[in-house]
């Protein structure tokens, strides 16, 4: 099937993308990374559905640090995903990759770069939020044009699957960010079936997660206590690509 050429920014192609993958998204709003949160939310409000038949649910927390907690929360109940940030926003953040990146669960922070502020307030683009999280154990895929953007958030969120890890995908804000480019698309349709096979091939999870004290789908050691834990075919699924490491 060809594809689409649309007129957008690195941003609005890094929330397509993402969107598409993303069953929860946790935002709070900072320059440049502010509009990929911006057209989530609005699709979402319209009832753009993702490629498993679902509106994304959006929340904005108080902080950046509370939106990697919610990442987080969300990624162990075992919902896919997302959140958009930078510079300052990302450091908040760092506590929580580590938990992430240790606890094997595939969230993916979709990144616009930008300089970190030392003595003074600083909007330039640079790589230092990114590189402050090197150690975290998340790995990174970096994007330099929209195009790539484009192509490449799918990767991340299909990698993190497989992987077992999450994934910062980031571009240069403001040069990448807000470039208005003339790119190719990707439908839903071609990105669900890009997407790990045991996810595309199962059913729609409806509901998602629910509270149990049951097992997991795939141990057979007891939960310490009650939690919210995927019940859902798809769901799963998605315990055999990545089982959380649950606390003792």
């Amino acid at each position: 099937m060809a594809r689409k050429m649309k007129t957008m920014d690195g941003n609005q192609a890094a929330a397509h993308a993402s969107y598409a993958y993303t069953e929860v998204a946790a935002i709070y709003p900072i320059t440049p990374s502010s509009v990929m949160p911006e057209h989530v939310d609005e699709w979402a409000t319209e009832g753009r559905k993702n490629i498993f038949g679902q509106t994304v649910q959006v929340t904005e927390m108080q902080s950046e640090a509370g939106a990697a907690g919610a990442v987080h929360g969300s990624l162990a109940a075992g919902a896919l995903t997302t959140t958009f940030t930078a510079s300052q926003g990302l450091l908040l953040m760092i506590p929580n990759l580590y938990k992430v990146a240790g606890e094997q669960l595939p969230g993916v922070f979709n990144v616009s770069a930008r300089a970190l502020a030392s003595h003074a307030l600083s909007i330039f683009g640079d790589h230092s939020d990114v590189y402050a999280c090197r150690q975290t154990g998340a790995a990174m895929l970096c994007e330099s044009s929209v195009q790539e953007v484009m192509d490449l958030t799918p990767v991340a969120h299909c990698a993190a699957l497989e992987g077992k890890l999450p994934f910062i995908n980031f571009f240069d804000g403001f040069r990448t960010s807000h470039e208005i480019q003339k790119i190719e698309t990707w439908d839903y349709e071609s990105l669900s079936r890009a997407a790990p096979s045991a996810l595309s091939s199962l059913p729609l999870p409806s509901p998602c997660c629910t509270r149990t004290s049951s097992t997991l789908p795939t141990t057979s050691s007891p939960l310490p206590r009650p939690r919210l834990l995927p019940t859902s075919p798809r769901c799963a699924a998605l315990t055999l690509l990545w089982p959380p490491v649950l606390p003792t």
